[in-house]
């Protein structure tokens, strides 16, 4: 009789606690809003940027509703950590970033903020939208460049959670 054991090792730090199970990784993000969480769900999301960018070295993904490719840059990066770290389920959204590329819808074209420096670069902002199972419905935001109209992914937001915040 053979008796197969599951190892696990607990690594903790100061930015997240990663559990180790047979070689498998698996991240704990934490759901409450604390400052402290909110720092260790933008560290979360940065890194899971980063290595989604060394498995995509184009940066970029094909829209089937735009039929254009939406690309991933530094704005991309600084706006959804921020932004997605305050609430759990946006971090959750984020995770999911390969299918909100790629099958989120065009919902309004609005014009960029003109006091916002992250938005200077862009002329509009497309606002998209994606349902995410268990998560429900996500807001993407895409700003067009000025003389290129190259599409950038900008935020990315779980609505439901926005809509909860404000009651």
């Amino acid at each position: 009789m053979f008796v197969i054991l599951n190892i696990f090792i607990i690594f903790a730090d100061e930015n997240k606690l990663t559990l180790n199970l047979n070689n498998m990784e698996k991240t704990f993000i934490p759901e409450d809003s604390s400052v402290a969480s909110i720092k260790i769900r933008e560290q979360i999301i940065r890194d899971f940027y980063r290595e989604w960018k060394e498995r995509n070295p184009s940066q970029r993904k094909f829209n089937l509703s735009l039929k254009e490719y939406i690309n991933i840059r530094m704005v991309s990066i600084i706006e959804t950590s921020e932004h997605a770290a305050k609430n759990y389920l946006s971090t959750l959204a984020v995770l999911q970033l390969d299918a909100i590329l790629i099958g989120a819808k065009k919902k309004s074209v609005k014009k960029a903020k003109e006091g916002n420096k992250n938005q200077k670069p862009f002329e509009k902002m497309l606002i998209m939208e994606y349902e995410l199972t268990g998560i429900g419905i996500v807001k993407m935001t895409v700003g067009v460049r000025r003389r290129t109209h190259e599409k950038v992914q900008y935020c990315i937001t779980a609505i439901d959670s926005i809509e909860k915040r404000h009651l």
